[in-house]
């Protein structure tokens, strides 16, 4: 794993979220701006990633001992920790709307409007960095099938919403769900096009139906 200081300024977890917001940002890019720094021997990087492990494994309910036996962890950056742990859990409100994705059966409830559709449509999901929905948008519509879709139509709302990544699906009217010339060239091309801006494009789907097809399964992404 690279050391901060060997990261570009630009993609460093405080310079994140001065440019971009919290909310792009990973667990461990979080503890790691709240830790500032690491310790002697041991880069922030590193200490912040065993400490997202700790906080997944624990639910969140870690204690301070706990925290000061693990190694370039002392007094300050344990109080740091635990201090931050509790006031989210003070102010935190749970909001029963709020989708998160962990697998692309997750994203058909969303886009449950496509069945039937006799034209294309493109959707563009966009996510923040706990990969909890956004917005759900319908980007372009077709005629038959055939969608043109442009990289800055996909991510010019994304990064309105200042979204971590997002994923696309669209609908095969055909009922196919083999995945087109055309579909896997306009997946790569986002993903590059994901990558220069900074959001990620996590899977691209084609439905019909209520069937799919994800083209991160299929090693085409």
């Amino acid at each position: 794993m690279k050391r901060m200081k060997d990261v570009s300024e630009i993609d460093r977890p405080r310079e994140k979220i001065k440019t971009r917001g919290a909310t792009t940002l990973s667990k461990q890019e979080l503890i790691a701006a709240i830790l500032g720094s690491g310790s002697s021997g041991r880069d922030v990087r590193d200490l912040s990633q065993e400490l997202a492990l700790i906080v997944d494994e624990n639910s969140g309910n870690v204690n301070y001992e706990g925290l000061c036996a693990v190694r370039g962890m002392g007094p300050a950056k344990s109080s740091q920790i635990i201090a931050c742990l509790e006031l989210g859990r003070r102010l935190y409100k749970k909001d029963e709307n709020t989708v998160k994705i962990s697998s692309p059966s997750d994203i058909l409830p969303l886009v449950s409007y496509l069945a039937g559709k006799k034209q294309e449509h493109f959707v563009c999901i966009t996510l923040s960095g706990a990969h909890e929905v956004i917005s759900v948008r319908t980007v372009t519509v077709g005629l038959l099938n055939h969608s043109l879709v442009h990289p800055r139509e996909v991510f010019a709302e994304a990064i309105t919403d200042r979204a971590a990544a997002v994923i696309c699906v669209h609908n095969h009217p055909s009922g196919s769900l083999e995945p087109s010339s055309q579909d896997i060239a306009i997946t790569r091309q986002l993903a590059e096009a994901g990558n220069v801006v900074g959001i990620r494009l996590l899977d691209h789907l084609i439905v019909a139906g209520t069937n799919f097809t994800s083209m991160k399964e299929k090693g085409l992404l």
